[in-house]
């Protein structure tokens, strides 16, 4: 009470907010992920410098950056060995798609020797790859398709396609049978309710198997170095190439470039999962 005959009332002293503080767990944690992080992209990204140095080989840039191992690519070697390795890539990803969803839907309606026969399709994952490349070199000898187009795609199809296969049985372990059999019992042929009804629900398998078999044919090299020689050279073979004989400074410009694409298709896929509505 005040002189004045008036009451105080004194209210208690509230202390700052104080910012959380993380725990020594947690900025061990933070600490161990940069430093990962850094050794698995400094190879990588070192690359980028070596793409724009203006030496006839491999150094980095001793002042003056150019563009001349880019326009190497658009010359007429490197230019045909992309757009080889791209066509092959694409017939692949769709044929192994193909072949993917009707083993799968086979499988799946019938699973009498589900398991053998899986195993089979699966075999070329499981023997070493030099194996399977000495073997479908002897088979493309045999039926005179050695050194072509057609001979090393069919190299590529058998190697692509147990993955496609894993793509689509992972689809189809979601799906349940009675879909086919309400559609079957409704009137629906074979053919319309493939259609109309199971190619609908299997969708992401769908671009999942040909993800895969694009990307496996895009970067396989053993069995192109069997299959091929001077009249198919595919990018990964022709980077081989340029590595062991002459080490050509257009390898950090393509290396560079398909960084940057499969930064871009991170990051597109990245922008539609968060575009895209809750289930």
């Amino acid at each position: 009470m005040t002189p004045q005959g008036t009451f105080v009332c004194a209210m208690p002293k509230r202390d700052k907010p104080q910012p959380p503080r993380l725990p020594l767990g947690r900025w061990l944690s933070w600490f161990g992920l940069v430093l990962a992080a850094l050794f698995l992209m400094l190879p990588i990204l070192v690359i980028v410098p070596l793409s724009f140095g203006n030496q006839r080989y491999l150094a980095f840039p001793d002042g003056d950056w150019s563009l001349r191992h880019y326009a190497t690519l658009f010359d007429g070697a490197w230019l045909l060995s992309i757009l080889q390795s791209l066509g092959l890539a694409l017939l692949v990803g769709a044929l192994a798609t193909a072949l993917a969803f009707l083993f799968a839907t086979g499988i799946w309606l019938q699973r009498r020797y589900r398991t053998l026969l899986t195993a089979i399709v699966l075999l070329p994952m499981i023997v070493p790859q030099v194996v399977s490349a000495m073997s479908i070199y002897y088979l493309d000898a045999r039926l005179g398709i050695l050194d072509s187009l057609l001979g090393v795609g069919f190299g590529h199809l058998l190697m692509a396609l147990p993955y496609s296969v894993i793509a689509m049985l992972v689809a189809y372990a979601r799906l349940d049978l009675s879909l086919y059999k309400a559609s079957r019992s409704l009137g629906a042929g074979l053919w319309p309710t493939l259609w109309s009804v199971l190619l609908p629900n299997v969708r992401g398998g769908l671009l999942g198997s040909f993800f895969m078999g694009f990307v496996m044919s895009w970067e396989e090299v053993v069995v192109t170095l069997f299959t091929s020689g001077l009249s198919v050279v595919t990018l990964p073979k022709r980077i081989w190439d340029g590595l062991r004989y002459n080490l050509d400074p257009a390898i950090a410009a393509v290396s560079t470039l398909m960084i940057v694409l499969t930064l871009a298709v991170m990051l597109l896929r990245m922008y539609f999962e968060r575009r895209r509505p809750p289930a």
